[in-house]
């Protein structure tokens, strides 16, 4: 059947038409992992970092809808502190468990002044990693080291890798379960076009796991 979010994505951006079959199959894992208690973990180098940061601040909070707490979670609240658990009912929403590896910057400068700075999302995704997660690479090119290094530690953990890149061919293409390809070449195009797509998958995600706040 096809998803409405996804048509609509198509019918504003008719470029990413070469991408949609793509960007389905990284929904259906990303859905697949958060219905089994997933996560997922999000890496990219300058503006891909960016990008990164905005994916977990639309996933870990409301992003077109409210996602209010189930009754069961709100009572959970009410019942540690009355007061407090009642305003902490009314205001904490839903979240899907993302974090983008680009920051915790004490963790990240010790690694890279200690040991080999290209391998720092690597050991974040082999501290965090559990299988059955997921790992989001975003590179223009494809073939940042430090994304490849990442990919790899995801897999040997038993993740699932999803790619978000450019046109050409990549390793991380090669080595992804999916590669979302945009269709430009040139870094600045490339991550004009990954915005929408990011967009689509996290509010494909939203729609599927709090639309009517179910």
């Amino acid at each position: 059947m096809e998803h409405t979010i996804l048509n609509d994505l198509v019918s504003r951006f008719p470029q990413l038409a070469v991408c949609k079959e793509d960007v389905a199959k990284a929904f259906a894992i990303l859905s697949g992992s958060y219905q089994n208690h997933g996560k997922l973990l999000v890496c990219g180098n300058g503006g891909s970092a960016a990008d990164a940061e905005h994916i977990v601040g639309e996933l870990m909070k409301g992003f077109k809808s409210p996602r209010h707490l189930d009754v069961a979670s709100q009572s959970k609240l009410k019942n540690v502190d009355k007061g407090l658990g009642d305003l902490l009912a009314k205001n904490l929403q839903g979240a899907l468990p993302a974090i983008a590896l680009d920051g915790h910057p004490a963790l990240s400068t010790a690694y890279m002044n200690d040991c080999n700075p290209l391998m720092c999302f690597a050991q974040q995704v082999n501290g965090y990693g559990c299988e059955g997660d997921v790992l989001l690479g975003i590179s223009t090119s494809g073939n940042s080291q430090n994304i490849l290094y990442a990919a790899v530690t995801a897999k040997a953990k038993g993740m699932k890798v999803i790619g978000l890149t450019g046109a050409k061919g990549s390793k991380l293409s090669d080595m992804a379960d999916v590669c979302i390809c945009v269709p430009e070449t040139e870094t600045y195009k490339i991550q004009e076009l990954h915005l929408p797509v990011y967009h689509c998958l996290c509010l494909m995600l939203e729609e599927e796991f709090f639309g009517t706040d179910k």
